[in-house]
């Protein structure tokens, strides 16, 4: 999300000190297509809205490693699980 200052940044480096897009992109380190998008239209603020918000990939899995690291907390310390071998528990079935 730009907001207004950048907005306007980008409009006075274009329209009063006649810079290319290439350098406002340099210096405000926003994409050269941001920059068009800009100068193109009159809007003051955009914003990007997802209409749906993805799945992360271990979701499928959450509940289960959740209850593992539960149980690993409640452990001596001694006796916890390091990554390695939660991973190993949690890929191979059975265990």
């Amino acid at each position: 999300m730009l907001v207004v200052e950048t907005i306007a940044k980008i409009r006075r480096a274009y329209f009063i000190q006649r810079k290319p897009i290439k350098q406002i992109c340099r210096e405000l380190r926003v994409s050269r297509n941001t920059v068009r998008k800009v100068v193109r239209s009159g809007a003051t603020e955009f914003s990007y809205d997802r209409s749906t918000q993805p799945r992360p990939k271990i979701d499928p899995w959450r509940s289960d490693l959740d209850e593992m690291l539960a149980e690993n907390d409640r452990q001596a310390k001694r006796q916890r699980l390091t990554l390695v071998r939660i991973l190993r528990r949690a890929t191979q079935p059975g265990l």
